[in-house]
């Protein structure tokens, strides 16, 4: 069939731009592949995988899987790579790999914003990566990679201890407001005092403010309240 590599039990259908598995690709070899590679297509679901109950590698890179993916049984899967998908949430995908790859040892999720990796957000650091994966691996124990690195021992007793934890929680939207317009997320000022506006009023103006800056990258909170004078 056209657009299908195959060598002894590796199966690659990359490229092809299709929105679900070909059933051909099943019938002619689902019985033999323990290798599939179906990356770089536009699959929302994975109807169809059924056919390929004896893999042990498969690779879905570059797809439009989000949040509802759901995998047939494949008790033999030690290796899934979901980079650069649409997975924004993680509890219910690890859940669901839980019970149906109970022999997964490598995954990756690389690309996806349920993985806050720095590389591709740019508001996240190491700390919250780190965190991201103490949270996967309490839920998947048996993990020996994930993504391009290895899991640690630290990692595993840190897991266990506080990975229960450390959900990644995606920041909801703005409130839009009684008019229908939306709040800017970064409008955290309120207007100064009305005589410091007053060029020819020298004198200081003590005022309360109601913000207290916390950002990582601060040289030291720009405003203080005034309990703390």
């Amino acid at each position: 069939m056209a657009g299908v590599v195959r060598h002894g039990s590796q199966v690659s259908y990359i490229g092809q731009d299709c929105r679900e598995i070909p059933e051909f690709l099943g019938r002619n070899y689902g019985h033999v592949a323990k290798r599939l590679d179906l990356s770089f297509n536009l699959l929302r679901s994975l109807e169809g995988l059924e056919m390929f109950g004896g893999l042990e590698e498969l690779i879905l890179d570059n797809n439009l899987l989000g949040n509802d993916l759901r995998l047939p049984r494949l008790p033999g899967l030690h290796t899934l790579m979901l980079n650069k998908n649409q997975i924004t949430e993680l509890e219910s995908l690890l859940g669901h790999l839980v019970e149906v790859t109970p022999s997964l040892e490598y995954l990756s999720l690389l690309g996806n914003s349920a993985c806050p990796n720095e590389l591709v957000c740019k508001d996240k650091d190491e700390g919250d990566y780190q965190r991201y994966r103490y949270f996967v691996l309490n839920k998947l124990s048996n993990l020996k990679f994930l993504d391009s690195r290895k899991v640690s021992q630290n990692e595993r007793e840190e897991a266990v201890l506080r990975g229960a934890f450390m959900k990644v929680v995606k920041p909801p939207d703005p409130k839009p407001s009684s008019d229908g317009a939306s709040i800017s997320p970064e409008r955290h000022y309120t207007p100064l005092p009305a005589g410091s506006r007053d060029l020819t009023n020298h004198r200081g103006v003590l005022g309360k403010c109601r913000y207290v800056y916390y950002g990582k990258h601060s040289e030291g909170n720009r405003f203080i309240r005034d309990d703390q004078l």
